[in-house]
Formats: structure tokens, sequence, C-alpha cells
């Protein structure tokens, strides 16, 4: 039989182990980690600093810590290696294994106390947590000066170890993190992971090794098979759960592992987003959370290392998929009324914890596809001060052109608090700037073509009514990425999106496009159809995409699209009704509501005159999904609450039963001389109109049914 001889990496084992008749099975075992060991360059030279007594601190105790899974007991079995090949005793002891008491410690690591350059690695110390006090204090003084003890464990020392004056200059704490992009790559080639899967690999694994190890068999073994589908990979339960296992351990109860599936999903879990999603437990859930290895502590909140985020994520989407959409529903609503509720400075923030939510979801086209994920590590955006104004009109110049730069300029003059300007994180340069102007009336027409067609375009389509605006992302300006997706780019469709939220009274907003194309499916997608006109500035024509918010509201509006990014289908049907339905919906004036609410009343025992009536379309009437019959007796009830109110709610009720065929039959009725009646149904129907138009424009909802009435319109 031919040899087949394995010469360990750098030459470190040694000789050559032999793979046919010679050797161990344990020599086998740790040529083939050996070969399968990537990454940890850092870690690996300061052991051998303190090894050879070179470190400059003179430290002798390094002391790893990291979540489950992130290699600590690999990187021990190096250091192992390394010191036996340095001629020097290794003494191991495993905390799994070990009782938690000094007399089983010190049997396990008796040697060490004895042996002058005797190495001590310490693995699973959480196990032996308990013995933290007695092994600073009386274990570890004892050993002998030139050895070198490693301790590894899923949490830190106590601070007050690192702070002891005594142990300053002996100790090293290290917190061992996940293995760098290009060593998690190296690692799946060494593996013998095809390379079409490294992508999806990496996407579930990042830099874990545990879960890298896992993945890698998974997709080797598939592949061995034939049943490997690299694009779309993704690994089977049984890997999940072992993750979790691992990872992430055993939850104490129900409400634990939610609130780390909250963790999971949030970019940043705060105890007030955890109140909301589990109650009256949530501080102590947030503190549970706080101590966990896997979990990082911010000045916002809680976030986990990316393999337990992704590994919870995956986990709840394969074990209950109807409870992951309802939490990540429940946390989109959340988030989506803290962008409305925030103070205006934190408004972007509040928007980059919302698009967060959705970085793992959607099909082509939709925003996860075109904006990106962090933007805010490269650009800050800032409010524009009048010594930005020079260098915003200098960048819409380079980008626009001469006649842009103008326009610019007239904006800054009449809106300066409508710009932001985007500075980076690098050089505080301005690189970038953008406008979100609000108008209540006609103004710059003459001046700018673009704001003249929105004008143009809401005035023949569905004008304003009083007290509403119309808002416009007049400027988009990145000239190194002009129009196309960017981290400016990003913040600033955040920016306008966020003001939408907040609005209130938006009639119309309108998004400005170089009109190449680019943006079509986007804006298609996310119901801002681009209207006729094609306005020209300078040598450039732009696009407009325009929303009507009266057809459905934008909190409605915004939990639609996630549900349809969450579910992979088209626009949902809602309350709101599909996207279809809404473009059905009516915007009527106040004159025109006021004669639809008169006729509404005339018809209002008769349901198909009602069914053709304008008010049965208005969007406060659908999004509730109530018939109009039952929105006029809700209006109609809140008279009682009016002084002189019962009085007018029997002459209304009275005029508009099927028992009153005449105005002057139901005076008689009432008893009234028919001028007073007459004064006395105007005062009502006014009142009915005043209060269906107050919910028509604040989204106020229509009272509820819950005063008795006489549903077929006697008094």
């Amino acid at each position: 039989m031919t040899d087949v001889m394995y010469l360990v990496k750098g030459s470190r084992f040694s000789g050559l182990v032999n793979m046919g008749y010679g050797g161990s099975l344990g020599d086998r075992v740790v040529a083939a980690r050996d070969r399968a060991f990537v990454g940890r360059a850092v870690e690996r030279a300061l052991f051998r600093s303190v090894l050879a007594g070179e470190d400059p601190a003179g430290a002798s105790v390094v002391y790893l810590h990291g979540p489950g899974g992130i290699g600590k007991s690999t990187l021990l079995r190096r250091f192992a290696l390394e010191a036996r090949e340095a001629g020097r005793l290794v003494v191991e002891v495993d905390g799994r294994t070990v009782a938690a008491t000094p007399q089983d410690f010190e049997y396990a690591a008796g040697k060490a106390t004895g042996e002058p350059g005797v190495v001590l690695l310490v693995d699973a110390f959480e196990h032996c947590h308990g013995l933290e006090y007695w092994l600073w204090e009386q274990f570890l003084p004892r050993l002998p000066l030139g050895g070198v003890v490693v301790i590894a464990g899923r949490t830190a020392p106590d601070p007050r170890w690192v702070a002891d004056p005594g142990w300053g200059d002996f100790l090293h704490v290290v917190p061992l993190r996940n293995l760098t992009p290009g060593d998690a790559a190296a690692f799946l080639r060494v593996r013998g992971v095809p390379a079409g899967a490294h992508h999806a690999v990496l996407s579930l694994a990042g830099g874990n090794p545990l879960a890298l190890s896992l993945a890698a068999a998974v997709a080797v073994q598939q592949e061995a098979e034939g049943t490997l589908r690299a694009a779309d990979w993704s690994p089977g339960g049984e890997v999940i759960a072992t993750l979790l296992s691992q990872v992430v351990g055993d939850p104490p109860s129900a409400e634990h592992r939610t609130a780390l599936e909250v963790c999971a999903q949030a970019e940043v879990t705060s105890e007030a987003l955890l109140r909301a999603m589990t109650g009256e437990r949530a501080a102590e859930l947030f503190a549970w959370l706080r101590a966990q290895p896997f979990i990082e502590s911010t000045s916002s909140g809680l976030f986990p290392h990316d393999v337990v985020r992704e590994v919870l994520v995956a986990d709840l989407r394969w074990r209950d998929p109807d409870e992951f959409v309802a939490l990540r529903g429940r946390m989109h609503q959340y988030l989506l009324g803290r962008v409305r509720e925030v103070p205006a400075a934190q408004m972007l923030q509040a928007m980059q914890a919302l698009m967060y939510l959705q970085r793992d979801v959607g099909a082509a086209g939709h925003v996860s596809d075109t904006f990106e994920g962090h933007p805010c590590g490269l650009v800050r955006e800032l409010p524009c001060t009048p010594a930005d104004h020079e260098r915003v009109v200098e960048l819409v110049h380079e980008a626009e052109g001469a006649e842009s730069a103008a326009i610019a300029r007239f904006w800054l003059d009449r809106q300066p608090q409508a710009f932001r300007v985007y500075r980076s994180t690098r050089t505080d340069d301005i690189v970038a700037c953008s406008a979100w102007l609000q108008l209540n009336e006609p103004e710059g027409e003459d001046v700018d073509p673009v704001v003249a067609a929105a004008w143009a375009h809401a005035r023949a389509d569905m004008p304003l009514r009083a007290g509403e605006h119309i808002a416009i992302a007049r400027f988009d300006v990145d000239p190194q990425a002009y129009q196309r997706p960017s981290s400016s780019n990003t913040l600033a469709r955040w920016r306008a999106m966020g003001e939408i939220i907040r609005a209130d009274h938006l009639a119309w907003s309108f998004n400005v496009m170089r009109d190449d194309g680019f943006w079509n499916c986007y804006l298609e997608r996310s119901e801002m159809l681009p209207i006729d006109a094609r306005p020209a500035v300078g040598h450039h024509r732009y696009r407009l995409a325009a929303h009507d918010w009266r057809t459905q509201p934008v909190m409605a509006w915004m939990a639609e699209r996630h549900e349809a990014l969450l579910t992979g289908a088209g626009i949902v049907t809602s309350p709101g009704g599909t996207a279809q339905e809404r473009a059905e919906h009516v915007v009527l004036s106040r004159s025109e509501f006021d004669a639809a609410v008169r006729d509404a009343l005339r018809a209002l025992w008769w349901p198909s005159q009602l069914a053709r009536n304008p008010l049965s379309r208005t969007r406060r009437v659908a999004e509730h999904g109530q018939s109009l019959h039952d929105a006029l007796l809700h209006a109609i009830d809140t008279l009682r609450d009016e002084r002189g109110g019962e009085k007018r709610h029997h002459v209304v009720m009275t005029t508009y039963s099927k028992a009153a065929p005449t105005q002057e039959a139901a005076a008689r009725r009432l008893g009234m001389s028919f001028s007073t009646y007459r004064r006395h149904l105007a005062a009502a129907v006014k009142h009915v109109s005043d209060v269906m138009w107050g919910h028509e424009l604040n989204g106020a909802p229509f009272l509820p049914a819950d005063r008795d009435r006489d549903r077929n319109g006697s008094v």
C-alpha cells in the first residue's frame, strides 16, 4: 500500500504524519484541524509574544471571552499545539467536565503549580464561574513565573480584576469576534464549499466559526448528493436548531424567546420597543438580554451578533411562519408610530430603524434593492445653514446646470428650512444636498417649471382643499452618484418618507427624477405614478411621480407595503382597498362634499341610492370597512352631545325616515312650525356635514355605534 503523507502547515507539527500504517488516529485529527484552521492572526501573535516573554506589558494571563460557537475552543487547541512545539508543558482544563469546586479544579490543573514555564489552558470557564474569586486570589498567584495562562469563557472577567493594580500588568483581556470576511471566505474554500454557494452561506453564518462549520458541512454534502442549489442555498432545520442550542442556548421562558426574536429583527432594541412587544416584563427581559454574551450594548440599546440575529430570524421563519409575520407586523407598527411621534431631530434615526426591518424582505424593484442599508456610516445629514448655501448652489450647478442652480437659489431664499446637506464622515465636506418643498398655495411657478408642473397636475386632477398642501422632493443631488443609489440618496428618500408620515393635511407628494427610466420600477411598485408633463430645465427633462395621500392615509399605506414585502405578494387588500380600488376613490371639494351629504341623508334608507353617492367612495368611509349608511348614523349620533342637540337629532331622523314623505309632514309629526323646523334641520345637516368633513380631513375615526337608536328611521 502506498503511504499518503501530509506535511503539517508551517512545519510546526513534528515530522510527517503517516496516513498509511504509521501514526495514530489522534495524529490524523490534529493534522486535519491544522489544515482547516484559518484566521485569528492577531490573537495568535499575542499568544506567541506572551509565550516568548516578549509582551511589552509582561502579561502572563490572557482572558478570551465571546459567545458560544465563536471559536474559543479551536483557538485554545491551536495555542496548545504551538506551546508544545515550543517545548512547553501544556495543562488543559475543560470547565464542562470539571466540578466547580476548588478541589476538583486543583486536581485537574495541579501540574501547573509546580512546573516552570507551564502553559495552562482553561476552556469553558463559564461553567466554573463560581470559582472566579478563588482563581484570581488563591490559585493563579501560586503559578511559577514564566508560565502562561489562557482562560476562555463566554463572559468577560469581573471588572475588578481588570482594574486591580496587582493584576493590571499581567492580564490581557481579549474579546473574540467573528472571523473577518476574508478569513470566513478562506474557511469555506478550505472546507471545499463550492464558490457559488459562498454568498448564501456567508449571509447566514457571517464570520461565526460554528455557523460556518455547520453550513459548510451541509453545502458540501448537498453538492456530493447533487442537491445543492448554490444561488438560493439555505440551511436545514437541524442546522438552525444546532446553532441555536450551541450559540444561544435554551431561553428560560417563552417571553425570553420572544425578547430574543424581537432583538434579532430590530436594528437596535430599546426597553421601550421590548415593552411594546412583550408587556410588563420588559425591564426584566431587557436586563436578561443585556447580560447575554452574544448581545452588544450601545447608547441606543442592544443588538445581537450577526450569526445570532440570522439564526433566530431563520428559526422563527422556519418554525412558525405565521408568528414571524405577526411579530414583524407589530414591530413595524410600533416603529412606524415612532417616526411620527419622535422630535424632528430624531426622525431620520427613527426612519432608519423602520427601514432596517425591511432589510431582508422584498422582491426586485423594491426599496430593499435600490437603497443602501447602512448609509449613516458614510454621510451625515444636517440642516442647511446660510454658510452652506453657496455649496448647495455649486452642487446643483455641477449636476444639473446653471438653470437649475438659479432655481435652487430661488428656493433657498424662500424655504431654506427645506434643504438638507450631506457631509462625508471621512472628510466632513458637503458632498450632496436635497430639498423637501412644502407649498400650500402656488408659488414659484414662473421660476421653476418642475413646481409649475406639479401645481398644474394637482389643479387638473384633484385640487387642494382648505388647509391642505403639496410637497415636492425637488432636489436630490450627489454629483458623484447623480440620481443613483448612494448613501446620500438613501437618506434623502428616508427624509422624504419620514416627512410624509409626519405630515398633516398633505394632499399630493411629488418625486422629481431625471427622465431616464432608472427608477420606474421602484416608483410604480410604490404607487408613485408618473404625470403626463415632462418639464424641462436647461438641457434636461424631468419626470414627476405623484401620489395623492387623500385616497389612503400614509400609516395604512405603509402597513400595506410592509405586508406586501413580507409575504412576497403584490399590493394586498386592506381596509383602504387595493391599489385599483383606491384609484377609484374620490376627493371632493367642500361644496361638493356638503351637497353629497345632503343627497346621502335623503337616501339614508335606500341602499341602492346610497351606493351611487360619491361619499361611499371617499377614503374615510372605505378605510373603516363600514357602509355610508352607518357612517351617516354615527355622525347624526354626535348631535346628542351638542347643546339642544337632542331636538335636532329628532328633526333629522324624522325628516329622513320613510314615514315622512315631505318636510311639511315631518314638521307636523314633530309639532313644530315650519320655520322652526327648517331652522333646526339646517343646523342638524350642517353639523352632520361638519363632522364627516372633519373625519375626511383629519383622519379621526367615526364614533362607534354605542347609543340606542331606531335603525328603521323612526324617532
